[in-house]
């Protein structure tokens, strides 16, 4: 739709133009932000602005629920995310392949009413839940390219990369917890007699 389409413009040139993408670089924190919102409102977006949901896109839930993990937590890897921050083909291949897997992955969701959607929610929520717990409860800061980027805002790299993963296991998650809710109280009203 041309709402969705707008919408769509619109963030991305906050993600990508505006001086919060520039933060990015100096603090995990904004980074981690920016991932989140590339799973969590670019990719439906996407869907939207493309039409994809109801499309016949390869593969099942379960393998893009997969994919959409794994591709969100290898690129939050200490050496994948060092070599995105000093790449700029790596860094986009981190933005692309983030916002496809979502993107696929949340078009499947969208046509999928069963339980299956509710779980597959369940699972990107605890994955993002245990890296932000990770990150959290970590006693070191992990992320070579904010080491020495984030005095200038007041932040230890260790309180940076703590506050990041805070934003991961708490906000974030909560996006796919509600979706998870909301999918399962629609399911439960479907089957309730008349």
């Amino acid at each position: 739709s041309a709402g969705a389409g707008a919408g769509l413009l619109a963030v991305c040139l906050v993600l990508f133009v505006s001086p919060f993408c520039a933060m990015g670089s100096a603090l995990f924190l904004v980074r981690i932000i920016h991932d989140i919102v590339l799973s969590v409102v670019i990719a439906p977006l996407i869907v939207a602005a493309f039409n994809l949901r109801g499309l016949r896109l390869p593969g099942t839930l379960t393998h893009w629920t997969a994919a959409h993990i794994l591709a969100f937590l290898a690129w939050h890897a200490p050496p994948f995310y060092a070599g995105a921050m000093s790449s700029d083909a790596l860094f986009w291949a981190m933005q692309l392949s983030i916002a496809v897997s979502a993107a696929v992955w949340w078009a499947k969701l969208l046509d999928d009413r069963s339980a299956g959607a509710a779980l597959s929610l369940l699972a990107t929520m605890v994955a993002m839940g245990l890296l932000g717990a990770l990150l959290a409860f970590a006693g070191h800061a992990f992320y070579a390219p904010h080491w020495l980027t984030t005095a200038a805002w007041g932040l230890t790299p260790l309180e940076d990369q703590q506050l990041a993963g805070v934003v991961m296991w708490a906000p974030a998650s909560t996006v796919y917890l509600l979706a998870a809710m909301v999918i399962l109280y629609r399911g439960v009203l479907k089957v309730r007699p008349q």
